[in-house]
Parts: C-alpha cells; structure tokens; sequence
C-alpha cells in the first residue's frame, strides 16, 4: 500500500521534471582496442608474407628458393631498414620510440615493395603483391593511430627509400637485383616477427576498452 503509493509519487515527479541530466552510455575504443588491432593486423600480415615469400622466390629461382640458401648482408641491402638490432637494446626503448621505428620502416618497406611490384612478370605475382601492399598500408596507418590514440606524434621526414645517385641504375646485374628483393622480404619478415611481440606487450599494458557512463546535463 504506502510502498506502491511512494513508487508512483516518485514516477510523477520524474516524468514531470522539464530538465533532467540524460544519462549517455558509450563505448570509448581507446588505445586498447587499436593496439588489439594493430596486434591482428600485424599476425596476418606474417602468415600472409610466408605465402607470399614462397611464391616470389621460386619466381626468382635458385639459389634464391633453397631452404638453406643464407647469404651474407650486402652493402647494397643497407638501404633497407634492418630489424636486426639487439633485443635487449630494442626492449629498453620506449614505447614512442619503438612505435615511431615500427612506423618509420613500414613506410619506407611498402615503398620498396610497390617498386617491386612494377617489376614482377606474372600477373598472379603481381595481385598478391599489390593485395600485400594493401594490407601493409593498412599496418601503417594503424601504427599511426596507436602513436595518436597514445599521444604521441608521428615521426616527422621522408618515408620513402633513399634516392642512389643521379643516373645510377637499380643493381649493376640481375643476380644483385635478386638479391635486393631477397633481403627486402627477408627484413620483412623480422620486422613483422618482431612488430607482433611488440604490440603483443603493449596491449598488456594499456587497458582494454571501457565502458562509460556519462551525465549530459541539459537545462541545469
């Protein structure tokens, strides 16, 4: 009796408030969510290069698709960005500075690789290299938005490869040629490996995606 009187009193009175603050429920996606992605985006991308890899290099043929064919680093591979830096030394970077190299060489990798892209003779070839660069373009822009969502600015300079000298050709002979497009899938495949333990700990770091509640006051 009194308790069912009170609950309608207190309806009536709700409804009858011209201004009451409205609750708004969202979901903010955050740094956790797009460093998840990122993560995702980035272990794809290692299985979709293995496919890749196998295919190019039987393209270039032997010595170039033998399991055990590991030649030493050439001067001329220099100009690729190398993932072969010491892991203690890589780990006791910062967050920033990490994101910043992982953004950096992924730029300058997917101008390589549209280079490469140009040059391959078969078409079957050529739409797995262009639907990599796709997914690699992606990568960046993703990096990108962790670097923004954490607040941190995206490195600053030119992404593309270095320009060699005016008039200078590509490789002095097909075997060095080969071998350019060897170490570039090669440094490819590290950064990937190692971009995915990257994100990997990140995201252990930063909070998952919350939800929130909160009050938009209106007429108050």
């Amino acid at each position: 009796g009194d308790s069912w009187g009170i609950f309608t009193f207190l309806c009536a009175a709700l409804c009858n408030l011209p201004a009451l603050p409205a609750l708004n429920c969202s979901e903010e996606l955050g740094a956790g969510q797009s460093i998840q992605q990122t993560y995702d985006l980035t272990r794809y991308l290692e299985h979709q290069l293995r496919t890749l890899a196998g295919t190019y290099l039987n393209y270039l043929g032997p010595p170039f698709n033998e399991p055990d064919f590991n030649p030493p680093r050439l001067a001329r591979a220099e100009r690729v960005p190398s993932a072969t830096v010491d892991l203690d030394l890589w780990r006791g970077l910062t967050d920033n500075a990490r994101l910043a190299a992982n953004y950096r060489a992924y730029s300058r990798l997917l101008c390589y690789l549209r280079v490469l892209d140009g040059q391959v003779g078969t078409a079957e070839l050529r739409h797995r290299l262009a639907h990599f660069c796709a997914s690699l373009q992606g990568l960046v822009l993703s990096i990108g938005g962790v670097m923004s969502s954490l607040g941190y600015p995206l490195p600053a300079g030119p992404a593309g490869p270095p320009a060699g000298p005016p008039g200078a050709p590509a490789a002095p002979n097909d075997f060095l040629k080969k071998m350019d497009d060897f170490w570039l899938l090669k440094e490819l495949q590290t950064w990937l490996w190692r971009s995915a333990k990257d994100f990997n700990r990140l995201k252990k770091k930063v909070p998952p995606a919350v939800v929130t509640l909160r009050l938009e006051a209106r007429g108050f």
